[in-house]
């Protein structure tokens, strides 16, 4: 992978698109819906090269942490706690990984960590800010 990405640091949740038709269409639980509902969660991402560690700290101390290489297979955990296999590639700066019935993308722009989730055409956008 050619160029320097800068994933590492913390991000906190600042607002997101299309939550509600997004999680309708992966069939997350009820209970589940309203947790992450404006939920001000904080994403920690450790970059070391192509392997990274990313971790979502909820609040109420629940988190998940994924730990994986660019382009190669890793053990995942999705928004609703399932586990899966899936091997997360670079495409054009952004991180692209194929969850079970979603796919989700990553990138850093304008100093903000950028996410966004798409299932049979539903797009769904979260926007962190940097805080450390």
């Amino acid at each position: 992978p050619k160029g320097t990405m800068a994933f590492s640091g913390k991000y906190e949740f600042e607002g997101d698109e299309n939550y509600d038709a997004f999680v309708q269409k992966i069939g997350l639980p009820s209970d589940k819906v309203e947790m992450g509902r404006n939920c001000k969660i904080v994403t920690e991402v450790v970059q070391n090269g192509n392997d990274f560690t990313w971790t979502q700290h909820f609040p109420g101390g629940r988190t998940t942490t994924n730990t994986f290489t660019v382009g190669a297979e890793a053990d995942m955990e999705t928004m609703g706690g399932k586990k899966f296999k899936a091997t997360v590639k670079l495409e054009d700066g952004k991180l692209v990984a194929d969850f079970p019935n979603y796919r989700h993308t990553a990138e850093i722009s304008g100093g903000k960590l950028v996410e966004i989730s798409t299932s049979s055409g539903v797009v769904y956008k979260r926007t962190s800010k940097k805080i450390a």
